[in-house]
């Protein structure tokens, strides 16, 4: 474990476990960077894996407010600074905070699994959004979550149930671990979804980035996320899309090797010269 400092001189602990190029994992919303250590240890075979709490979770520093995605690239730079990587892997959220460092980051290669974005209207639906932030507002998480798991997950089940329900099973869920988290989180997640909302654009916008990318997504997982994969594959030079068969959202954190295996070969794939369209 080691202590860096961010730009704006908060501390930034660093995980790293591993042998090999240095690549940095940016975790997803409403967990910590507990969620992937198995996704670390599948990896740490063939790199050296650095992950870090995102703000205002665990062992990191506070979020400073208002907060915007653009903490999130300082604190990402400060940490590919320090290993010296320039391949980063993100997952959900972090995958959105990844894909937007690349516009200004050196990054060589990264690889984002369940990419959050809004494309002139295509991709992640936020109507979840308002009523998630009013049951906030009146001291119940359990709604909160029974709402942003229906709304961001329309393909489940467990979406169609009343929300009364629904909001029973998540009340539930707070009781274990990774419940508690989540619902600790929730209104970070929120607010980094307003994040998504707030950089709504055409996918041309990221045709800047000149990093190799892999677009992935999980089969069992939300269609948009495949949808937006395809749109930002088809504006960006250097990418191509995979999709993992019965791989749920949170997919990565499970790490089966049909999913990690070929995320490690991108990696260890020798980058091409960027051409472009």
């Amino acid at each position: 474990m080691q202590r860096i400092t961010a730009p704006d001189g908060a501390g930034i602990v660093l995980h790293s476990r591993g042998t090999g190029p240095d690549l940095v994992l940016v975790h997803g919303g409403g967990v910590t960077v507990h969620e992937y250590r198995r996704l670390a240890a599948r990896l740490a075979d063939r790199f050296t894996v650095h992950l870090y709490n995102r703000r205002g979770r665990a062992d990191a520093a506070a979020r400073r407010e208002p907060y915007t995605a653009e903490q999130e690239i300082d604190d990402l730079g400060a940490v590919l600074a320090h290993t010296g990587a320039r391949r980063a892997i993100g997952h959900s959220y972090g995958a959105f905070v990844v894909l937007r460092a690349a516009l200004r980051l050196p990054l060589d290669q990264i690889a984002l699994y369940d990419l959050p974005l809004c494309l002139a209207g295509h991709g992640l639906p936020t109507a979840f959004l308002d009523p998630a932030e009013e049951a906030i507002r009146a001291g119940n998480p359990a709604r909160a979550l029974a709402i942003v798991g229906a709304g961001v997950n329309p393909q489940s089940p467990a979406s169609r149930l009343p929300l009364a329900v629904r909001t029973a099973i998540c009340r539930a869920f707070l009781r274990t671990e990774v419940g508690r988290t989540m619902g600790s989180l929730v209104g970070m997640t929120l607010a980094e979804s307003r994040q998504v909302q707030a950089h709504e654009g055409p996918a041309e916008e990221y045709g800047r980035i000149t990093a190799e990318v892999l677009l992935v997504s999980g089969a069992r997982a939300a269609p948009y996320f495949t949808e937006i994969n395809d749109l930002v594959a088809a504006a960006l030079p250097r990418a191509r899309t995979l999709r993992v068969p019965g791989s749920a959202h949170n997919g990565i954190a499970a790490a089966p090797p049909k999913l990690v295996d070929p995320i490690a070969a991108f990696f260890t794939t020798p980058t091409a010269p960027a051409t472009r369209r």
